[in-house]
């Protein structure tokens, strides 16, 4: 099941996409599906219709997990 994330690259703005697992600890490099800016635009920097880019580990600050559909479905306790 793939994961969405949003990479943060250095001295650029992140990117949105999915992986198909998260990198491990040897990893050279990031598989990223779809990639596109936070708003949902086309990446200015690619070409038209990429859909797979492999980003270098040592390019990235960080790598941000983002909540899946069925995480965001889950009720928890409210209070009102």
């Amino acid at each position: 099941m793939p994961v969405t994330v949003l990479l943060h690259i250095l001295n650029s703005e992140p990117v949105l996409g999915e992986l198909d697992d998260l990198p491990n600890a040897n990893d050279t490099f990031v598989k990223l599906h779809n990639p596109r800016k936070v708003d949902g635009k086309d990446l200015h920097y690619l070409t038209d219709k990429v859909v797979t880019v492999l980003w270098p580990m040592d390019k990235l600050n960080f790598i941000e997990v983002l909540p899946s559909e069925e995480e965001d479905r889950i009720i928890g306790f409210v209070r009102e």
